[in-house]
């Protein structure tokens, strides 16, 4: 039977794809002891892929210093504003910051199903509408 190690912290951040800056882990894991340059190289290995992106991990460090990266996809309203290729509205409801298509819509749906809380596509779509709402973006029909 293999041993568990004890988990001694755990972390989310939000960081730039195949670029992680190593003041901002250092701010989060420095008082961990864990080998930044080693977090920074396996995170930067994951996400070279997708560089640009901000792409969250879950970063947890065990009581011998090893450390696990697990990763997430980008932030919803991250992907829309990149399908958009702007900001969303400063006044929601008021002023509108574009218009998302519905296959605009699907892609950013398909890409976010393994990290909501749904399995339909039609739910997850659902979802990214009322988020693309939220920031003042139409949704077409």
């Amino acid at each position: 039977m293999a041993v568990q190690k004890k988990r001694t912290f755990e972390v989310t951040m939000e960081l730039t794809a195949g670029e992680a800056p190593v003041a901002d882990l250092g701010k989060m894991l420095g008082q961990t002891g864990v080998n930044l340059r080693e977090v920074k190289r396996g995170y930067d290995e994951a996400t070279a892929g997708q560089r640009g992106d901000i792409v969250p991990v879950v970063v947890t460090v065990y009581e011998d210093r090893s450390f696990t990266l697990r990763l997430k996809t980008p932030p919803t309203a991250f992907l829309i504003r990149k399908a958009l290729g702007g900001k969303g509205s400063a006044r929601p409801g008021q002023v509108d910051a574009g218009e998302l298509s519905r296959e605009q819509l699907r892609l950013i749906a398909e890409r976010k199903l393994s990290d909501l809380n749904t399995t339909d596509l039609a739910a997850a779509m659902r979802t990214i509408a009322g988020t693309a709402r939220s920031m003042g973006v139409r949704v077409a029909d």
